[in-house]
């Protein structure tokens, strides 16, 4: 017994280490994107850049996934939140529970309501915002894309002019389910496991299959409220 707890303790310290050493790094780089965002002025990738300029960029970003990579898997939700909340600049409400090995991608384009549950290993790509409401359930492995390839672009290049993914509240999605871009889901809408929502889901709607498609109703008078309860460790 004393083993495990002096192993699962070196492993700890060794990952808030990092993530506490590293974090004035982080914090400047989602301090400077999110000004970016709010003045609509590119700091940091408006001007032409050398061949040097470009590759500081490049493994700045990259380190910043590996960052929030080591920081997913962090197990402990207190400071997986505190780091998401105050270095990362996502804006969470209270109770809100994310489970371990969640990526999330641009966490400064990411809102969260209070009481909101993020299952184990879901993708938020929050590249072009992601708003989830509150009292939303996220079952595992949960993928919610804001950002995607132009098959049509003779380049290649993502599709210009998406808007932020809009989830209501007290919405359940199920495991394995992925949502695609220019999307709302409605207040108290059901996603059924394993499939791929591609365009709007009605309120109270349930919906399934691939592509996702109306095959029932909700129970318009929901009350249940998330308290902010979860798992320890994970």
């Amino acid at each position: 017994m004393y083993i495990f707890i002096v192993l699962l303790a070196i492993i700890i310290f060794k990952r808030v280490l990092f993530i506490t050493l590293f974090a004035p790094f982080v914090y400047i780089y989602f301090y400077l994107k999110n000004k970016k965002r709010n003045t609509h002025v590119n700091i940091l990738d408006g001007h032409p850049k050398s061949s040097s300029g470009n590759n500081i960029i490049k493994y700045y970003s990259g380190f910043i996934r590996y960052y929030l990579y080591i920081l997913s898997n962090i197990p402990s939700h207190h400071l997986r939140n505190f780091f998401y909340k105050h270095i990362c600049f996502a804006r969470f409400a209270q109770n809100v529970v994310i489970y371990h090995g969640t990526e999330i991608r641009n966490p400064h384009k990411l809102q969260i309501g209070e009481g909101t549950i993020i299952g184990d290993n879901a993708i938020l790509d929050a590249r072009n915002g992601i708003i989830l409401g509150k009292n939303v359930n996220l079952s595992s492995n949960v993928s919610i894309w804001s950002e995607q390839h132009d098959h049509r672009d003779p380049y290649f290049r993502c599709q210009p002019n998406k808007k932020s993914i809009i989830i209501g509240d007290r919405v359940w999605i199920g495991p394995n389910t992925i949502i695609l871009p220019n999307t709302t889901i409605g207040e108290g809408a059901i996603v059924a496991a394993g499939a791929i929502v591609t365009k709007d889901v009605p309120p109270y709607a349930i919906v399934a299959g691939i592509p996702a498609k109306i095959i029932g109703q909700r129970n318009h008078d929901l009350k249940y409220q998330f308290n902010g309860q979860y798992i320890p460790f994970l």
